[in-house]
């Protein structure tokens, strides 16, 4: 157990302590992850903002090797490869990266697994990620095998590039055939587990295409010109059509399967070859399935 009284204010408590001690800013975040730092004798999150002397406890005996990010086997997807990028079809229910006690059962553990030429700009528990998709949302997604290729990506992904197309069931019969959605996104004011429309949020964009309408639900295709946390959920969620099974944005009962949003289509010039790149994934067959039970 480490004891550090704060002689500094408005500084966020991960930056602080990797000033202050002998960890990095990423290991210190894996003890804030695992609520193994506190102050003034309660855990905080990485953003909590210090205050002069503060009193900080950082159980840093407690994480032990169980927690160290070790190459696992996984039968992934690949859709495409090359010796820069790969581009993976993950399955609904598993996690991308490392975090919050779970070190094990991620799509970082299967990439280590398969290949040691992965990106390190993201730090020790992202290596190759560029960007996320939600545990509980299936389809595809970008991995960098150098740095050079991350940042060329991780710009075009900043810079709007990048194209991603999703495809989500919705509860309820929307009556547009098309419309956008424009409406800031940050933290939810009475959930701080959850995203909402806020007005001092984040600009968040998206653009809704009806593919099909059944009798109480609408399939549909999503365009993204932002990429908010959780983005698609809470502005489908906000007009009052949440994706069908959210297991957060959904009032109604859930299944263990999560909520039936895809990434489906994605188009990107490659960061190297400056060839334009389109990769289109089928939905997974539990959506499928559902779909075929709403035809009949």
């Amino acid at each position: 157990m480490i004891k550090v009284v704060s002689d500094e204010k408005n500084v966020r408590i991960d930056k602080y302590l990797a000033s202050k001690t002998d960890y990095s800013r990423e290991f210190i975040g894996k003890l804030i992850d695992n609520k193994l730092v506190f102050v003034n004798s309660k855990p905080v999150k990485a953003s909590y903002k210090l205050e002069v002397n503060d009193e900080i406890l950082i159980d840093d005996e407690a994480l032990g090797e169980d927690n160290e990010i070790k190459p696992v086997y996984m039968d992934l997807d690949i859709v495409y490869e090359d010796e820069y990028l790969m581009v993976i079809n993950k399955p609904s229910g598993l996690v991308v990266h490392p975090g919050s006690g779970n070190y094990n059962n991620t799509l970082v553990n299967g990439l280590m697994y398969y290949t040691k030429h992965l990106s390190n700009v993201g730090g020790d528990e992202r290596p190759g990620i560029v960007h996320r998709i939600d545990k509980d949302t299936s389809g595809l997604l970008l991995i960098a095998k150098n740095n050079k290729v991350h940042e060329i990506l991780a710009d075009d992904f900043k810079n709007k590039r990048i194209k991603r197309e999703y495809i989500a069931l919705l509860d309820g019969a929307f009556p547009n055939g098309s419309a956008t959605i424009d409406a800031p996104i940050g933290r939810d004011k009475q959930n701080r587990e959850k995203m909402a429309v806020v007005e001092d949020g984040k600009k968040a964009i998206t653009h809704l295409k009806v593919i099909k309408r059944y009798q109480h639900y609408t399939l549909v295709s999503c365009l993204l010109e932002t990429g908010r946390t959780h983005q698609i959920r809470v502005h489908l969620s906000y007009i009052g059509y949440p994706v069908h099974n959210d297991p957060v944005y959904s009032k109604k009962e859930c299944t263990s399967f999560g909520q039936f949003l895809h990434s489906y289509k994605m188009n990107f010039i490659h960061p190297i070859t400056k060839k334009e790149m389109e990769f289109v994934c089928p939905l997974p067959s539990y959506f499928q399935d559902f779909l075929n039970h709403l035809e009949k």
